[in-house]
């Protein structure tokens, strides 16, 4: 993170950690490499990494989270007649294109702009706008290839049907130069194959099939097992989601979400994300739970200790929390530290603890934490179910989902019942396994899911706890409004 609002990453360290995590899964298990029949990817979204023509990086890439491009955005679009911040010309004309717009800044449409105008010499070495995992492909093929998904959440592809290319009358009105857009390909084609090169540092056999993957958005939902129309699957990690599938595009400007293009053709996830999830409990756990002031000599996390029943801080604070009652007396926390997105787009925004009292105590913050969370999970719910129907049943997954106090939790926020699945982290990486299997043949299409992803656990919702979460629901929703001109005021952003 930058102080200026900026959030970059390091293209070689992506890179380097792949190469050393692939030769020690290798080594380990002992794996022939000639056996591998492909190589795929599931990776993290909007990050904008510009490459010259021997595909190496021209500055770090963009983090989704970096919000300079504020002022590039509004030179752009928010002019004359407006909706949502958008000049109403501008949006219905990308609307009939793409079922969207793009109205936050932190979308990568407004970074490219950012660097164009902040860092012309830089902007003079860009060959081509790549993904993160597009990045990688084209370490491991030197291939310049961005999948459907990838080029959809540029908010410059042409999804009518019928189209699935770039929109050359969008790169126009946004001023984005077409020769840096890469070839677009299918999620399960095979993209590409290991150069000599990429071989020799990942440890693996040259010629190796290289398939396209997904991003995140894409396959997490797969690797759920939520593939049919109307399966709804709730992510909770560093950020969350809800996601629904869909058979037509979607769009609901007013909160935010859009039915984005999937893996298959005819399928799109009616998508409303939050910046900040699982994110905030980490906040928690460095914040409120560990000594960060070193108030105390001696320090040894429950942990550590011999007699412990944890494997890991976060199970203990689980624990914790377990015991405090639903509502946590009334303390709510809105979980918006780096902005929001939906069902209101602020990067203004900020998280804050409301309706502290004397006798309020830690254990009830930090469950109120995660209270907050599933509340705003629910909020992005129910905005979903004004424009389709979402699923009763619903897919919990991602490290939220790995603590049963949470599940439980969001099962009597949201009134659904939730399953989870095994190994929760990794369902995007199954879901790009799966993808790569239709690629080669060996599944007809992704729904096979639906018969491999095993329910493990089944939450049912507590009535008990219904009148207490609905109350601090209502409340919650209005901190928000009472508070937009306060957070703006406090945060300027771009």
């Amino acid at each position: 993170m930058l102080p200026n609002g900026g959030a970059e990453q390091d293209a070689d360290e992506w890179w380097n950690a792949m190469c050393s995590a692939t030769k020690e899964l290798v080594g380990k298990t002992g794996t022939d490499t000639k056996t591998i029949d492909g190589i795929t990817f599931c990776s993290q979204m909007q990050r904008l990494v510009l490459v010259d023509e021997d595909g190496i990086a021209v500055r770090r890439p963009m983090s989704y989270m970096d919000q300079r491009s504020g002022k590039e955005m509004k030179e752009t679009e928010s002019f004359g007649l407006q909706v949502s911040g958008v000049n109403v010309g501008m949006l219905i004309k990308s609307l009939v294109q793409t079922t969207a717009a793009s109205t936050s800044v932190k979308d990568p449409l407004w970074k490219y702009k950012w660097v164009r105008k902040n860092e012309p010499e830089v902007f003079r070495r860009v060959h081509k706008w790549l993904d993160v995992k597009e990045y990688l492909i084209c370490r491991c093929t030197g291939e310049f290839v961005m999948t459907r998904d990838s080029a959809y959440s540029t908010f410059l592809y042409d999804s009518r049907k019928g189209k699935g290319i770039w929109s050359e009358s969008l790169c126009k009105m946004y001023g984005v130069d077409m020769r840096h857009l890469p070839e677009i390909k299918e999620c399960t084609d095979i993209v590409g194959r290991l150069t000599k090169k990429a071989a020799e540092e990942l440890g693996l056999s040259e010629g190796t099939p290289v398939f396209g993957g997904g991003g995140d958005a894409t396959l997490i939902g797969i690797g759920a097992g939520c593939t049919e129309i109307g399966d709804t699957h709730i992510y909770s990690d560093t950020s969350g989601w809800v996601g629904t599938i869909i058979d037509k595009q979607v769009v609901d400007i007013e909160c935010m979400i859009a039915g984005i293009v999937g893996a298959e053709n005819g399928k799109y996830n009616y998508f409303a994300e939050m910046e900040t999830a699982g994110k905030c409990f980490e906040w928690v756990m460095e914040h409120l739970v560990l000594d960060e002031v070193n108030a105390y000599l001696e320090k040894v996390c429950v942990t550590d200790s011999k007699e412990s029943i944890y494997e890991s801080l976060y199970d203990y604070m689980s624990d914790v929390i377990s015991k405090v009652s639903p509502g946590c007396g009334g303390v709510i926390f809105t979980p918006w530290l780096h902005g929001n997105r939906c069902p209101f787009e602020d990067p203004a925004a900020a998280g804050m603890f409301f309706n502290l009292k004397l006798e309020t105590g830690k254990a009830q913050m930090i469950r109120a934490v995660l209270e907050g969370i599933c509340y705003h999970l629910r909020w992005m719910l129910e905005s979903e179910d004004k424009k389709i129907r979402t699923s009763q049943t619903i897919r919990f997954v991602g490290g939220g989902a790995l603590s049963k106090v949470t599940c439980q939790m969001l099962a009597d926020i949201t009134g659904r019942r939730i399953e989870t699945v095994a190994d929760t982290k990794d369902v995007g990486a199954v879901g790009a396994a799966l993808l790569a299997a239709v690629g080669s043949g060996e599944a007809a299409s992704s729904d096979v899911a639906k018969k491999l992803i095993a329910v493990e656990n089944v939450y049912e919702p507590d009535p008990a706890a219904k009148a207490t979460y609905d109350r601090n629901f209502e409340v919650f929703k209005k901190l928000y409004a009472s508070n937009v001109k306060n957070f703006k005021a406090l945060n300027s952003v771009g």
